[in-house]
Parts: structure tokens; C-alpha cells; sequence
């Protein structure tokens, strides 16, 4: 009995043995399958869960005492925002967050912005960065940050000059094609007005052109006005008026612009005033019909002095003494003077019949009047309005599309936020 008591309770312990020690080796083999599992999953995911990459941005850097500081902004719009044109800061920044490296998502630590800058304010690092910084542009869009400059510098030069023979005006695609023949590169850290007045000097030097007087009010007290005459003599201006009320002279002048600021000077040392009535004057209207106006009823005698003409030039023929006593006769001069007259005229009228309808917004010809009033309902009409509004030059119907298309990319892009 007491021999088989032993051997049972030997045999319980033997199994509780065996069930402990199953029990440990599935623990530790289980232990072993989640570290391993934790180790691939830590290799597998490359970002956390619930952030979003920044893709499709214009990077500014800075660098300041050793350390490299980016923002993130939306593509085109740092050049808005340097040409004063863009205002709001948040249509310009992705994020108010200052990064050591954008494209890695790595944030600027604390003591590094207080060692570079003085001041851990993200917002005021952003703007120091934003407005000093170096902008990474892709090269489509220096292309056509380029092409842009360079037709606002033609748009400049346009106004500012002018034909010597006519008084009027070059076309914007004549001032590029000249722009091209001196080989003029667009400079993109200089103003476009800067660069309009480079190419100025530059194109008088081949070709027939210059530079748009000013149209200045003068007044100055009527003992003074001598020494102004001297001065405007000197200059070569021309005064267009002059009207006097009281002790004062007032005088109208076009002056060029090389010496506004020595007139300005001027002024205040007679005591006088000035205005500035144009920038840039050019002539208008039409040359050939507004030339001839006071001569309307004129050819209606041109039959009867061609036929004295006639009977003159048979006479030349025949008496060499009489050409010669006539040649000064004011009959002949008359006559030339006519038929010049009826030429031109006609050449006028001719043109007069071919002339199209000019949008002033677009800077176009657009043809009749029914595409006249067919174009003011054109998207192309609707933003050069939106571009007049910002004081920028209009674009062609190409260039508008292309940028139309490129607000569209902009309005995508600020979908990308953190």
C-alpha cells in the first residue's frame, strides 16, 4: 500500500513538471515571434502614420552662423511676395515652422534659432528668411520668371521712348526683336526698371530711338523767371505755354528726364513750384488725316491749276527763257503742294478702311466689331483686367492661357498643408 502511494505521487509530480515546463517554452518562444515581428515592422514603415510629405514646394534657404535654416513655401509665390505684389503671408508660407532640411521633415531645434537669430519666434524667423534667403527654382519656372521680365522690361522701354521721325511710340514686339540684336540677357536680381534704362542707353547707340520728355508745370515768381529761361535754354527744353497771373509765371514745358532732378533742385532754390503733368509724352492721332484738315475744300481747284500746269510745261518746252523766268512761280509750288496733298490722302484712307479695333486692356488688334465685342467676354480679356488691376503689363493669348494654367497648379498646391 505504502509502496503504491509513493509511486503515484511520483508520477503527479513528473506531470506537473512536464505542464510547467511546456508552459515556460511557449512564453519564451511567443516573446521571441513579437520581437521579431516589432523588429520588421520598424523596418517597414519609413514615416509616421497620420503625416502628410511636403512635395511640390519652393525651398528658401538661409545660412547664418554656421547653421542652414528652410521654410517652406508654395511655388511662385516668393517672387510675388519680394515684388510686393502678394501680401498675405499665409498664401506664401506652407507652414509657420522653421526646418534644418524641408524635404526630411527635420524642425529647426530651439537654441539653434536663439543662437542664429536672437529670437525663437517662428514667424519672424520665416519673414527674416523669406525676404533674405536664396529660393531654389526649378528651371521651367526660371524660364518663365525670365520671359515675364523681359517683356515687362520691353513694356517699360516702350513707354519711355520714342520714334524721332514719327513722335510715337515702338511696338513691344519690334523693342524685343532690338532687345535680341544687342543680345540683352535679363539680369533677375536687378529691377526691370533698372534694366529698362540700361537698354535705353544701349539701343541709342544703333539704332534710331529716345528717350520720352517730361511734361512739368513750372511756376516761379516774376522776378525769377529769367534765370529759369536760362536754365530750360541749357537743357533744351521746349516750352509748350506760358501764362502769367499775378507776380507769379506759370510755363508749361517738355523736359528731359536725365535732368528732373536738377530742375527739382532748382525750384526750390527760386522758390517756386512744379507738377509733373506727364511722365513720357508721345504724339497722337493720326498723322496723315489730322496733317491735312484745314485743306478739305482745297482739291477742288487741283483740276483747274493742272491744266495751267499743262499749258506752262509746253511753254517751258518751247521758250527756255520762260521756264526759267517761272521756275519761282508760286502757281507751280501750289500745284505740287496739292497733289502731295491727294496722295497722301488717299494712302490715308486706304489705311483708314484696313483699321482694325484696339483692345487697350489686352494691348491687341481683335478685328471687327463684333469680335470687338465678342473678346471683352474672352477669359483673355477678363485677366489682363485682373492683371490692370495689379499694375502689371498685359499678356498675349498664349501667355494668358500658360498662366492660366499655372493658378490652376497653384490653387492644387495649397491642398499640401501639414
Amino acid at each position: 500500500m505504502l509502496i503504491h502511494f509513493f509511486c503515484h505521487t511520483g508520477c503527479c509530480l513528473r506531470r506537473l513538471c512536464w505542464s510547467l515546463g511546456r508552459h515556460l517554452r511557449d512564453r519564451v518562444a511567443s516573446s521571441i515571434e513579437s520581437i521579431n515581428s516589432s523588429a520588421e515592422m520598424s523596418r517597414s514603415l519609413v514615416q509616421p502614420v497620420g503625416q502628410k510629405r511636403l512635395t511640390n514646394v519652393a525651398v528658401v534657404r538661409l545660412k547664418k552662423r554656421g547653421t542652414r535654416f528652410e521654410i517652406a513655401c508654395y511655388k511662385n509665390k516668393v517672387l510675388s511676395w519680394r515684388s510686393g505684389v502678394e501680401k498675405d503671408l499665409d498664401e506664401v508660407l506652407q507652414s509657420h515652422t522653421v526646418y534644418t532640411n524641408v524635404s526630411k521633415g527635420v524642425l529647426a531645434k530651439t537654441k539653434d534659432l536663439k543662437a542664429a537669430f536672437d529670437s525663437d519666434d517662428q514667424t519672424k524667423i520665416c519673414l527674416e528668411i523669406l525676404d533674405k534667403g536664396e529660393l531654389q527654382v526649378a528651371g521651367k519656372e526660371r524660364e518663365s520668371q525670365l520671359s515675364s521680365q523681359f517683356r515687362d522690361i520691353a513694356t517699360i522701354v516702350m513707354q519711355k521712348t520714342y520714334n524721332p521721325e514719327t513722335r510715337r511710340p515702338y511696338t513691344i514686339s519690334l523693342i524685343e526683336s532690338l532687345m535680341h540684336e544687342i543680345h540683352f540677357a535679363v539680369d533677375p536680381h536687378k529691377s526691370s526698371k533698372k534694366q529698362a534704362l540700361e537698354v535705353i542707353h544701349e539701343l541709342q547707340k544703333h539704332f534710331p530711338i529716345k528717350r520720352s520728355p517730361m511734361r512739368l508745370r513750372l511756376i516761379v515768381p516774376d522776378h525769377e523767371f529769367s534765370s529759369l529761361s536760362e536754365k530750360l535754354t541749357a537743357w533744351n527744353a521746349s516750352i509748350i505755354s506760358k501764362d502769367q497771373s499775378g507776380s507769379q509765371i506759370s510755363t508749361i514745358c517738355e523736359l528731359d528726364p536725365g535732368f528732373y532732378r536738377e530742375c527739382e533742385g532748382l525750384m526750390m532754390k527760386l522758390h517756386g513750384r512744379y507738377e509733373v503733368l506727364a511722365l513720357s509724352v508721345h504724339a497722337e492721332g493720326d498723322t496723315v488725316i489730322d496733317q491735312y484738315d484745314d485743306h478739305e475744300d482745297e482739291p477742288s481747284h487741283s483740276l483747274k491749276d493742272s491744266s495751267n500746269i499743262s499749258s506752262l510745261k509746253k511753254k517751258e518746252c518751247t521758250d527756255p527763257d520762260l521756264s526759267k523766268k517761272d521756275s519761282a512761280d508760286p502757281v507751280l509750288k501750289l500745284s505740287d503742294d496739292l497733289q502731295k496733298q491727294s496722295i497722301s490722302t488717299g494712302s490715308g484712307n486706304a489705311a483708314a478702311e484696313g483699321k482694325q479695333n484696339r483692345c487697350s486692356t489686352c494691348n491687341a488688334f481683335v478685328g471687327d466689331s463684333k469680335q470687338y465685342r465678342d473678346h471683352f467676354k474672352s477669359e483673355w480679356h477678363k485677366h489682363n483686367l485682373k492683371r490692370k488691376t495689379r499694375q502689371l503689363p498685359p499678356l498675349t493669348e498664349e501667355e494668358c492661357a500658360a498662366d492660366m494654367e499655372m493658378d490652376d497648379y497653384k490653387a492644387d498646391l495649397r491642398d499640401y498643408s501639414f
